[in-house]
């Protein structure tokens, strides 16, 4: 190659480097991780997604409206977080991944206020609760609006609601609830948590609706 004119031997050069990482950075490497990923962490790398009954319900990583078709909240099972992420839909009442997203409220915004407080009146009146006792994921939505867990202080005052809808006992109810409430990561990490889906799955598994 060294007869070759110099442009024409640097173009070649130019060429031959971006065949070599076409095939290392577009080929080798996406599919070295993918079989990492498939092999180490099948679930996670496939969305970790939930079945019930041999269908997918759903996901560990997403929320879950468990409402009926006006978008009230059924008794029969623990509410998650409220979900900003909507389309603005009758029919849809938040958790919707294609649109995630957070309020963008400011705490001091006057929408933001009548909200929270709308949220703990529905709240108050589902659970019989005071509103001291109404912790505040239960009232405010997260950055993503697909927060899958809510704190073990909101599942606690659930706990009777969804007893008296199932016809069972708030012990068995609290177990469950115990059960399915995460630690801190690595004993200093964030916030103890309960996974809303598996939890209400738990219960259709153990005591189903009458």
């Amino acid at each position: 190659m060294s007869h070759l004119p110099a442009s024409l031997r640097q173009l070649i050069a130019a060429v031959r480097g971006w065949v070599i990482f076409t095939v290392i950075c577009g080929l080798a490497y996406p599919l070295v991780v993918f079989g990492i990923g498939q092999a180490a962490f099948h679930n996670g790398a496939n969305g970790s997604t939930v079945s019930f009954h041999g269908r997918v319900v759903g996901s560990t990583l997403l929320c879950q409206e468990f409402v009926d078709s006006k978008g009230n909240p059924l008794p029969q099972y623990f509410q998650p977080r409220p979900s900003a992420a909507t389309s603005g839909a009758s029919n849809d009442f938040g958790c919707n991944p294609l649109f995630s997203a957070a309020s963008n409220l400011g705490p001091n915004n006057s929408k933001l206020v009548g909200l929270i407080k709308a949220r703990q009146k529905v709240i108050a009146t589902l659970d019989h609760v005071p509103v001291s006792a109404i912790p505040p994921d239960a009232v405010t939505a997260s950055g993503s609006g697909l927060d899958p867990d809510i704190s073990p202080a909101y599942a606690a005052i659930q706990v009777n609601t969804v007893a008296a809808a199932r016809h069972i006992s708030p012990a068995a109810v609290r177990a469950l609830v115990a059960k399915y409430t995460d630690g801190r990561q690595l004993g200093i990490l964030g916030e103890p948590a309960v996974n809303v889906l598996l939890l209400n799955i738990a219960l259709d598994k153990q005591f189903p609706v009458p």
